[in-house]
């Protein structure tokens, strides 16, 4: 099945309309909540939920917004060809020298990229701040299988959590199969969970040795 977002050149006009957008919008922070990047990161979310749809233009068939906060997805969409695409959305604000963001669960992925028609696709807008006023430096709006490996890692929750290593660097392949990114990804786990166990034996060894000195311990 054909994706006319992904396949062509479609989703870098989705970007840029969407960083226009941004810009485009009146100030809606206020002193308190330009200090904190959730509040800055949840408000630009509010505004893309009300938007996304038209931002998507002719390619949208269907458009949610509404999803629980631990969903997969903050906003979602099925395109004229039946592709159905859960979208993250990622805020980082550029003068934070360091950001290491969630992006979904190795496993919660693998379940999810099953079905073909499937895409988990990333909102990633880097951002800085005039005073209150929110200014877009930079949008990106790709599948994760356009994110390079050499920019992802993989967290120690659960089966894995994939995260990007740093916001300030994110490197993209355009195009870039998914079936060779889905082939990556079980490279990286299967030499991520033997270090794991290696990890989980040298804290049962550690925990052998603190319960063998509470047991040899005098009674108080």
């Amino acid at each position: 099945m054909t994706n006319p977002i992904f396949q062509t050149r479609e989703y870098l006009a989705v970007a840029r309309r969407t960083k226009t957008l941004l810009n485009a919008q009146d100030d809606f922070l206020t002193v308190n909540t330009a200090r904190s990047t959730r509040a800055v990161g949840d408000a630009i979310q509010d505004i893309l939920s009300d938007h996304f749809e038209q931002l998507l233009g002719k390619h949208c068939a269907e458009y949610s917004a509404d999803f629980a906060r631990r969903a997969m997805a903050d906003l979602a969409f099925t395109d004229k060809n039946g592709n159905y695409h859960v979208v993250d959305v990622k805020t980082h604000r550029e003068d934070t020298k360091f950001n290491m963001p969630n992006l979904t669960s190795v496993e919660r992925l693998v379940r999810f990229y099953e079905n073909d028609a499937n895409y988990f696709v990333l909102l990633l807008i880097k951002y800085r701040l005039d005073g209150i006023k929110v200014v877009a430096t930079h949008v990106d709006f790709v599948p994760i299988e356009f994110l390079d490996w050499e920019c992802l890692t993989v967290g120690a929750l659960g089966w894995g959590q994939i995260q990007i290593a740093n916001s300030n660097r994110v490197l993209l392949r355009p195009g870039f199969s998914r079936k060779q990114w889905m082939l990556e990804l079980c490279d990286v786990m299967l030499e991520f969970y033997p270090k794991e166990i290696g990890k989980t034996q040298m804290r049962i060894d550690y925990f052998e040795k603190v319960k063998s000195r509470w047991e040899n311990k005098p009674e108080r």
